[in-house]
């Protein structure tokens, strides 16, 4: 098919974010797309499978900052055999002759990466975001873009007036073509005259009771438009060169349908694991059809003990006894021992380790613990009769073992919490 061949033509950048100062504790050893995610995957593994799938393999990675963990999940995970054009390149921040500065923002991490970009074979360079959780066959966004003769294409979904301020709002006119983009519009004021008619909605079989539409931080430029949008000194996608885009070029809108998250904050990220494990989840991993590709482990099958489990995502090399555990998701080689948790995300443990170490407690959730409401991030020692309950109702905090974001407990990478803890 004409779609397939011209799809194997595009050129994938996926940007490695910056610091990632919402999603803090847990960017505070590691960069945002290698954020550990559903009990076995890191953010990343997002947008590189959905272009694998979508027939686009030749992906570049852009990165900055904490990304030691981030190249070493690439390097371990994604390697394409010898007859596959296929490749995931780590892009890293570097100095050179003629540019001796660190990124400034998205739009300046491409520009000083365009001469590699550009001599890779392809007239079309699909930029993504690292840290974004949705499931999409980027080849129905190049149908649109190819059919409209576009220069430009930006993926859009509906949203409310509460949640248009946190994403750049999308004004199109009858044909799907932009007119106006503001970006985080953060008021009334500010978003006046953006709504679009629910006839438009409906002409492209999506829901108009949301009547704004969001960018989702996915662009498709013809290479030649991408030069010249990039052919000054403007940081940032959304706040600078897609407005400027729209001004001097054909940019068109790609209408998505499906599930769509933004896991750019802790209570983000907390929700987006709650979803998975409701009965009818928005967003699951179930699809054979779609498979989301990770790091190939050699785990044990999760061991149960006595244990009762509802509603609950379990991944492998688990080791559960006699503990209660609901709506939570339970990562990789995590340890519960005689211990309730509720609607939690327990990362798990890189090792094991079982040995008595004194004083110390082991990897895991000691006897007598109750977690709830809470993210327990990798190789924490949470020791018996501890409670990470937010006992006293903060919205926003910190202690010596934890911070609290938005009502949300988390406890930090390697962190150990003394028996009778009371958080």
């Amino acid at each position: 098919m004409e779609i397939d061949r011209r799809a194997r033509d595009v050129v994938v950048v996926i940007l490695g974010g910056g610091r990632g100062l919402r999603l803090d504790p847990l960017t505070r050893l590691r960069a945002k797309p290698a954020v550990p995610f559903a009990g076995k995957y890191r953010l990343i593994d997002i947008p590189i499978s959905n272009a694998i799938h979508s027939g686009m393999n030749r992906m570049f990675l852009l990165t900055q900052y904490n990304s030691v963990s981030l190249h070493r999940h690439i390097g371990w995970t994604y390697k394409f055999d010898m007859f596959s054009r296929g490749f995931v390149q780590i892009l890293a921040a570097r100095q050179t002759p003629s540019h001796e500065r660190w990124f400034q923002g998205t739009a300046d991490a491409v520009r000083l990466n365009l001469e590699v970009l550009t001599d890779v074979d392809g007239d079309l360079v699909l930029i993504l975001a690292g840290d974004h959780l949705y499931r999409m066959d980027y080849r129905e966004m190049l149908r649109d873009h190819l059919d409209s003769d576009a220069d430009v294409t930006l993926s859009v979904l509906p949203c409310s007036a509460a949640e248009i301020a946190d994403f750049g709002a999308v004004r199109v006119d009858a044909a799907g073509r932009v007119v106006e983009f503001r970006e985080k519009p953060a008021d009334a004021a500010a978003r006046a005259g953006m709504e679009v008619t629910p006839e438009l909605l409906a002409s492209r079989g999506v829901t108009a009771d949301r009547p704004y539409l969001a960018s989702m931080g996915i662009y498709l430029f013809r290479t030649e438009a991408l030069r010249r949008a990039l052919d000054n000194d403007l940081t940032d996608f959304g706040h600078h060169v897609i407005p400027e885009a729209v001004k001097n070029c054909r940019v068109q809108a790609h209408f998505f349908k499906g599930y769509w998250r933004d896991i750019g904050t802790i209570r983000s990220y907390y929700e987006a694991h709650m979803d998975l494990v409701l009965p009818q989840a928005p967003f699951d991993f179930y699809d054979p059809q779609w498979t989301f590709y990770t790091h190939m482990r050699s785990l044990p099958g999760s061991r149960i003990t006595n244990a009762k489990l509802y509603r609950t995502v379990l991944a492998g090399g688990s080791i559960l006894s006699d503990c209660d555990i609901s709506e939570s998701v339970i990562g990789l080689r995590a340890v519960i021992r005689e211990a309730t948790v509720r609607r939690s995300l327990i990362v798990g443990s890189d090792p094991y380790h079982m040995r008595d170490d004194g004083d110390v407690p082991p990897l895991g959730i000691g006897k007598g613990a109750v977690i709830e409401n809470a993210i327990i991030d990798k190789n924490v020692r949470v020791g018996r009769n501890v409670r990470i309950v937010n006992a006293s109702g903060e919205r926003d905090g910190q202690g010596p073992y934890h911070v609290i974001r938005d009502g949300i407990v988390v406890v930090p990478h390697n962190t150990i919490i003394p028996d009778g803890t009371v958080i």
